[in-house]
């Protein structure tokens, strides 16, 4: 079954402090959608790992590179942040 970006074990990032994109209620069942639009940014991830380039995602869905971008990167600092446990202590990842 295939995961989406948004779901999952992975914790999913928060896309509220991402000024490229936006929710809005009654639009497109509230998903986060690149800001004055009605795309997704979850089709961005799904295309590009079914193996599109950037520039086919730009002209395929009228999106500029600083939107692509700035949700690329918004993604990898997210997944780069530190996980912290309920007590907002760090994860070991390299248990001795």
């Amino acid at each position: 079954m295939k995961k989406r970006y948004d779901e999952g074990s992975m914790a999913a990032p928060d896309w509220s402090q991402c000024s490229a994109v936006e929710s809005v209620p009654g639009r497109l069942g509230g998903a986060w959608v690149f800001k004055s639009t009605r795309m997704p940014v979850s089709a961005v991830f799904e295309n590009l790992e079914a193996g599109a380039s950037i520039d086919e995602i730009i002209e395929q869905f009228d999106l500029t590179r600083e939107q692509i971008n700035a949700v690329l990167e918004f993604a990898a600092r997210s997944l780069a942040a530190p996980v912290l446990t309920p007590a907002g202590s760090p994860v070991n990842a390299h248990p001795l």
